[in-house]
Formats: structure tokens, sequence, C-alpha cells
């Protein structure tokens, strides 16, 4: 196996991971409480802007850089996305369903245009560049530092993961299922619906401004156009390909549905003329699209379906719930 093909592939593993943790922060609002997120983009766009304001030097363009460690950056982009989440799940939180929907959208929106305007901060429409990346050093060397950058979101996405397993099977986690799944009983036991809902949206906003703020290092560069619904609908169509619910899921479909875009991109580089594949790149959704219809068709929870916890010693597939009494 030749270098190249060592590092295009770690390259591709980079950048499926910092999705997968995106998922795992919807997953967080969505496959465990229920919350229609639509704004996904805007949570991510505001871990990577501050990430980036934190770490990258000041310059001419750029007059906000602190300079700060990258490991600060991404701590400060997961806090500041977790902060603006709990402020918008205070005001929205108890909206249901497509209200839900088009307030968080509505969010999204309004993060990019303050991305696009406030030029002496983030850079207006030219963005911000020469944004740190972690192993510098070794850029020289394109396999050692793509490898090495592999292993740093290995290690994120493993800690993230076993984080948010902990706390799906804790009693947190329960209450978060059992409101999803019937808010008036829960409601009836004495669980506080709007303040566990609340939780969740930050926690989840919180995962997905710690993947913005990853992805940001990775590529060293984030601008306005980032950040647009497409990179939303991406992340819904890997957790729902994946299995919403099930956290192992939602890293399998980000890995899939990446591979679905840049194998349909490089199609696209093949199949077409230079100056027809600007238009063609709109097949990359389609592709992308008919993948999530397939799915939806075959596997209607996903290729990994939740798995439902019915005490704690025991566990068994949603798709059994039915037959579990007859057992």
């Amino acid at each position: 196996m030749s270098v190249e093909l060592i590092g295009y592939g770690a390259f591709f593993i980079t950048i499926a991971l910092t999705y997968a943790i995106m998922c795992l922060g919807l997953n967080v609002q969505w496959g465990q409480t229920g919350l229609f997120n639509v704004g996904v983009a805007g949570f991510v766009a505001v871990g990577a802007y501050v990430s980036a304001i934190l770490t990258t030097p000041e310059s001419p363009s750029h007059l906000g850089g602190f300079g700060l460690p990258i490991v600060i950056g991404w701590l400060g982009g997961t806090l500041a996305a977790a902060l603006i989440s709990f402020l918008i799940g205070a005001l929205t939180i108890r909206l249901r369903a497509d209200y839900l929907a088009i307030a968080t959208f509505g969010v999204a929106v309004v993060v990019q245009l303050c991305a696009l305007n406030l030029e002496p901060v983030t850079g207006g429409p030219f963005g911000i560049g020469f944004i740190p990346r972690p192993f510098s050093d070794l850029a020289g060397e394109p396999l050692a530092f793509s490898l090495l950058n592999l292993g740093v979101l290995i290690a994120v996405v493993i800690a993230v993961y076993l984080a948010l397993e902990r706390l799906v099977r804790s009693p947190w986690g329960r209450v978060l299922r059992a409101i999803r799944e019937d808010e008036t009983a829960a409601l009836a036991l004495g669980k506080n619906a709007v303040k566990f809902r609340l939780q969740a949206f930050a926690i989840g906003g919180g995962i997905m401004g710690l993947a913005g703020a990853v992805h940001a290092h990775f590529i060293g560069f984030v601008a306005p156009d980032n950040y647009v619904p497409i990179l939303t609908f991406q992340v819904w169509a890997m957790l729902i390909v994946g299995g919403s619910g099930n956290n192992r899921g939602a890293i399998l479909g980000a890995v899939l549905v990446w591979g679905v875009w840049t194998a349909s991109a490089a199609a696209i580089s093949v199949l077409f003329p230079p100056e027809q594949q600007a238009r063609a790149a709109a097949l990359q959704i389609v592709m992308i699209g008919v993948a999530l219809c397939a799915v939806l068709l075959l596997r209607p929870r996903g290729l990994l379906g939740e798995v439902r916890v019915v005490s704690r010693h025991v566990a068994i597939p949603s798709q059994g719930i039915a037959n579990a009494g007859k057992t």
C-alpha cells in the first residue's frame, strides 16, 4: 500500500470522525430526547470560530486573535457552544417539533450572518486563516502529520463516546428516554421535563461545538460558507442512516455517509467536464438522499437501531421489544 493511499485514508477517516462527533451531539438531542434541532451548523460554527479566535495570533485581517494553546481553544469552543445552546434552549425548549426546528434554524442563520458581518473579529467573508494545527512541526511529513492527527481524533471520539454511554445508561439518560416516549408519564413521576430537555440541548450543543473546533484546527481555516444548511442535512442523514438513539450507529453513519459524499465527488470529477462540475456537485446531495431513502426502506431504525435497556443487566434491540414478553 502506497504512502499516498495511507495518507488519504487517514485524512478521510479524520474528517469522518469530526462528523461523528457532530452526530453524537445530535444524538443526545434527537436520539435520546426527541429535540428536533435543525440548526446544527450554527452550533458547530460557534465552536469553530471561538476556538479559532482564541488560538490564532492577531493579524491585519483578524484583530481578535489571542494565540492561546489549541487545547484551550477546544475547551473554549465547547463551552461557548454549550452556553449558547443553554441560552437558546431556555427561550425555545418548550416549543415542539416544527416550531423548535424553525427556531433552531433561525439560530443557525443568525450565527452565520454574525460570522459574515463581524469582520474585525471573524474575518468576515474571508474567514480566519492560519489557524494553528496540531503537530504543525510535522507538516513537511504528510504521512506522520495525518496519522498523528487521526490518533488525536480517535482519542477524542472515544472519550466522547464513553462519556455519552455512561450518561445514557445512568438515571439521567433513562429520564430523557422516558420524557421522549411519554412526557405525561414522566411528569406524573415528578420529573421536570423542561430541565432535562434543557440539559440535553446544552450538552448536545457543546459536543457540536467541540466538533467544530476540532475540524477548524485540522483544516486550518474557517469561513461562513463552511456552515451552511447543507452541513445540517449531512449530519441528520448520518444519524438516521447509522441509527438514531445509538451512539455506535451515529459513528457508523458518519463514516458511511461521508464515504458516499467523497465517492460521489470523485465520480463527478471523472464523469463531467471541468466547466460542468460546479453544477454537477448537486448530485452529491442527491446521492445522500438516495442512500437515506434506501436505508429508511430497508432498515427504518437505521443500520444500528436503538438498544432499549429494560433492566440494569439486560438490553434487547428495539426491534425485539414486541416479542420480549413471549420469551
